[in-house]
């Protein structure tokens, strides 16, 4: 391609011939799209696949009991090596892991140098693990072609024991103590540290790295751009051992710079140049095993802690004085940054060698067309019509999205079984009945979208169907690959469970996957079958595990388990019941029902193109009319799930003589069979005649069943109605969500009903409790660091409101509710649905220039170097909106970007 600027796409070229008609790229950054399809695309061979925290993780924990947390401790990280990935500051890395780049910095006070975000862990904080730290991502585009990051970091001497001993202080009644509650962020006594890349061509990165001094005085800095290579060597697996080597003269021509030669068996050879005269600091990435445990001896003299004893505690020793290593460092310092100054360097990742111009006018070039490719892609992404505000969060969403993409590296049966020869616990590990035993066949090394950069640095399978929603809007085909990695085989069990998470992969995360791919394949204009072919085929093991395993007497009332939802319970619900005991679950039935509904939704789809899917279709029609059957008469042994004078699904507690037990607790357990609802196009009867036949034959030989089928004349035709839930139903259940006393919040659904006081039970002897907490648990059940005993979480507002949708075009004006409760506005369901959007959207909206969601944490303040900055929460306060939780879970936080935009147009094929 021709360009002014080496490496820019050509904006009037177009894109290769794919499953639509080739038609002009609307940007320059969707022309490197269509040439990137896929992980092993040139385009995004680099990118911010670089973990925002590997310490703590259960990869990383290779103890006798399991406690990763204490295994691998923070405090740890700056002088051991790690297993299985890397972590660092707004950094980069090649999609293997094998080289790194991030960004350290010193403020000459800190007892470490800041080289990767902390946090307390899960026993530390009063309410579960939590960052204390601020950082944002501020902009990126999907092929990383631009990315900008940016990092808050206090001139005085970082209180790592005061947060930790402040938070163990606290009870879970008291808020947490914050990073601003020491003070060190007062008179805004703080460096903005941001990185920005620009890549010039795919193996061409440019990098500038800014510092402003927002405080009052002059303040001392030193800023340290690193690059290691990842420790694959002293596992005894991979003896591809990178080595880095400072160039010198007559090796190094160029002037004005300094630059370091990277060299690995796999990348090949990489040079990164730093501009200025830093000095160059080489060590190995080590475990400094002397230092931490005591030991005689280190693998290498120049352990991974080097550079931080060479800047911190000025030991020469710990340097190589041979110029190379796997880590090195270019050290940068100033003794004086003034009030309102930016200091700034510039670095470049490339393979040719240094030369005098590269960082000249062209450097500059390529990051002016980057960012102004951004903007022209994210103009064709984002409505025009939204405003400023609008916009600025939806970018900021997009942003958040893609800089959580990370490389996950995990092979379970070499953890479990030990490839360190010094690790004494692998015998205990690998015995059966320990953390992820019947899971050895998991074995990643793939970019995912992960839950949250530090909180969550791991994937959850739920959490990623919701991610692909929004990713699908500015990057559809790394949406379709995330769908399509949970469902193979070096993930998917083999009896067709998904992965939940690293913590126990046997968890049962909801089956939203299926609504996920359907929900891409609409944002990618309905043209991807082969997508659907392979991940429908691969959900129908999954659809099958559910049936086989949560469905203990074939009566089509599910368990499941905690289901994604933490505490919402009065008891662990994955835990064991005492003997004899079984809990019939209200949202595993409904998310069952929900399943059949989007499987048949993409079978209908197939069969329109090939009639060898009409059995399929059918198939989940029939299995959906058995769920409802069964929920809404009885469950097993002539258990109802139903309430009828509380006009409410609850879960049922079954003990061993069959007696059910209501677990009277109004929460999203019960509006969840609301999601059972899907339109039949009228299309089906003339384009899939098995299935119209089917229909036919049902409601002559078996009418009982026909209940939850509901059908309309349109002017296309018939068009017919399923859902769990039937009209006399629904009303009091939407009389309970729409009331301010229960269920709605001015920010969203609630997770739990306001008016639930203290309920007490007991469970085979086991006494347990529930009440209405609209922020932080109060519990410790799950860790304590999420809670769904009251506040409004994104997903399952977003999921009521895509179903509300689906109901209120069957209905029209034919079905009205008062919205709210109470207040004698009668209005349409989708009117509902665009009020849960609508609250959750309010949330990122100023009011008298506060953002809801920011409620009194220091992000509320008036100042724009905090109001600018909006953050993405895990969970939002039920009562005043305040985001809590988990501070960058942009992953399905993120849907507010696809909220703000306006609805889809329909499919231009039918009505």
């Amino acid at each position: 391609m021709s360009s002014a600027v080496p490496g820019v796409p050509d904006p009037d070229a177009t894109a290769p011939p794919g499953p639509q008609d080739a038609e002009k790229p609307r940007s320059a950054e969707h022309a490197r799209l269509a040439e990137s399809a896929d992980m092993s695309a040139p385009w995004r061979l680099w990118g911010p696949y670089l973990a925002g925290r590997q310490w703590g993780t259960v990869r990383e924990d290779y103890s006798n009991d399991g406690d990763a947390w204490a295994s691998f401790p923070f405090d740890h990280a700056h002088a051991r090596a790690y297993r299985w990935g890397e972590d660092g500051l707004g950094g980069l890395c090649d999609r293997y892991g094998f080289l790194n780049f991030s960004v350290a910095m010193w403020n000459g006070q800190d007892p470490v140098l800041k080289e990767r975000l902390f946090g307390l862990t899960n026993d530390e904080g009063n309410h579960g693990e939590d960052a204390k730290e601020h950082w944002w991502a501020v902009d990126g585009t999907p092929t990383h072609s631009w990315m900008q990051w940016l990092y808050r970091y206090p001139q005085a001497e970082y209180p790592y024991a005061e947060l930790r001993e402040q938070n163990a202080k606290r009870s879970r009644h008291e808020r947490e103590y914050e990073l601003a509650d020491t003070g060190v962020l007062d008179d805004d006594r703080f460096f903005d540290v941001q990185v920005t890349y620009a890549k010039n061509a795919p193996d061409d990165v440019c990098i500038v790295v800014t510092a402003t001094n927002h405080g009052p005085d002059p303040a001392p800095l030193h800023l340290l751009p690193q690059v290691w290579f990842r420790n694959t060597w002293a596992w005894g697996g991979d003896k591809r051992q990178g080595r880095l080597t400072q160039l010198l003269a007559p090796t190094l021509t160029a002037s004005g710079l300094e630059a370091v030669e990277a060299e690995h068996g796999y990348l090949g050879r990489y040079v990164l140049a730093a501009e200025g005269a830093p000095t160059i600091l080489c060590c190995d990435n080590e475990t400094n095993a002397v230092g931490l445990f005591g030991a005689d001896r280190n693998t290498s003299r120049y352990p991974k802690d080097g550079v931080n004893r060479r800047v911190v505690h000025g030991d020469t020793s710990a340097i190589n004085p041979a110029d190379s290593g796997t880590k090195a460092a270019f050290w940068y310092s100033w003794d004086a940054v003034g009030p309102g100054e930016t200091v700034s360097v510039k670095l470049r990742l490339r393979q040719d060698a240094p030369d005098e111009d590269m960082f000249g006018a062209q450097f500059d070039a390529v990051l002016a067309a980057r960012k102004s490719e951004a903007d022209d892609f994210y103009a064709s992404v984002i409505h025009a019509g939204l405003s400023t505000a609008d916009r600025h969060v939806a970018r900021r969403a997009y942003a958040g999205l893609l800089w959580t993409k990370q490389l996950y590296r995990f092979d379970v049966a070499q953890w479990l079984d030990g490839d360190d020869p010094v690790d004494s616990a692998a015998t205990t590990r690998s015995v059966e009945g320990h953390r992820n035993t019947s899971w050895r066949h998991v074995a990643l090394a793939d970019v995912i979208s992960m839950p949250d950069e530090w909180e969550y640095p791991w994937f959850a399978a739920w959490d990623t169907a919701f991610h692909t929603i929004p990713l699908a809007h500015v990057d559809p085909d790394f949406a379709k690959e995330q769908l399509l990695l949970m469902c193979r085989e070096w993930a998917m069990h083999s009896n067709g469970q998904l992965p939940a998470h690293e913590w126990a992969f046997g968890d049962v995360n909801p089956p939203v996957h299926a609504w996920a791919a359907w929900h891409v394949y609409r944002i990618d204009g309905y043209r991807d079958r082969q997508f659907l072919i392979r991940v429908f085929t691969k959900l129908l093991m999954n659809f099958s595990w559910w049936v086989n395993r949560k469905d203990a007497d074939g009566s089509n009332v599910f368990e499941g388990g905690f289901l994604g939802m933490d505490n919402i319970a009065l008891f662990d619900r994955s835990a064991p019941l005492p003997p004899g005991f079984r809990l019939e679950q209200s949202d595993a039935t409904s998310w069952m029902a929900f399943y059949c509904q989007q499987m048949l939704k993409i079978a209908l789809e197939l069969s329109r193109f090939d009639q060898a899917w009409d059995g399929t279709a059918t198939k989940f029609f029939e299995h959906f009319l058995a769920i409802a059957e069964a929920m809404n008469a009885f469950g097993s042994h002539g258990v109802s799930l139903w309430d009828e004078d509380d006009g409410f699904f609850y879960d049922v507690l079954v003990a061993p003589d069959g007696a059910p037990e209501p677990l009277r607790v109004r929460s999203m357990v019960g509006l969840l069979p609301i999601l059972g609802a899907t339109e039949i196009p009228a299309w089906v009867i003339a384009e899939v005649p098995d299935v119209a036949e089917r229909v036919r034959w049902l409601q002559k030989r078996r009418p009982e069943l026909m209940g939850p089928l509901r059908s309309r004349s349109t002017p296309e035709g018939r068009k017919i109605l399923l859902s769990l839930v039937d009209r006399e139903r629904l009303e009091p259940i939407l009389t309970r969500m729409f009331d301010t006393g229960e269920f709605l919040s001015p920010f969203g659904i609630r997770s739990l009903s306001k008016s639930t006081g203290q309920v007490f039970a007991n469970v085979g002897g086991r006494d347990a409790s529930i009440e209405y907490e609209p922020g932080e648990s109060r519990t410790g059940l799950f860790g304590g660091n999420s809670n769904w005993r009251g506040p409004v979480w994104f997903p399952v507002n977003v999921l009521l409101a895509d179903k509300l949708r689906t109901l209120g075009r069957h209905y029209g004006d034919s079905f009205t509710i008062e919205l709210p409760t109470g207040s004698g506005n009668r209005c349409t369901l989708i009117d509902a649905a665009d009020l849960i959007d609508n609250s959750l959207t309010r949330l990122f909206r100023p009011v008298d220039g506060k953002r809801p969601a920011d409620g009194d944490r220091i992000e509320s303040s008036d100042s724009p170097l905090w109001r600018d900055h909006p953050t993405f929460n895990e969970f939002f306060d039920g009562d005043t909106g305040e985001g809590l939780g988990a501070s960058h879970q942009t992953g399905w936080t993120a849907l507010v970007a696809h909220l703000l935009n306006p609805r889809l147009p329909p499919d231009p094929r039918w009505a």
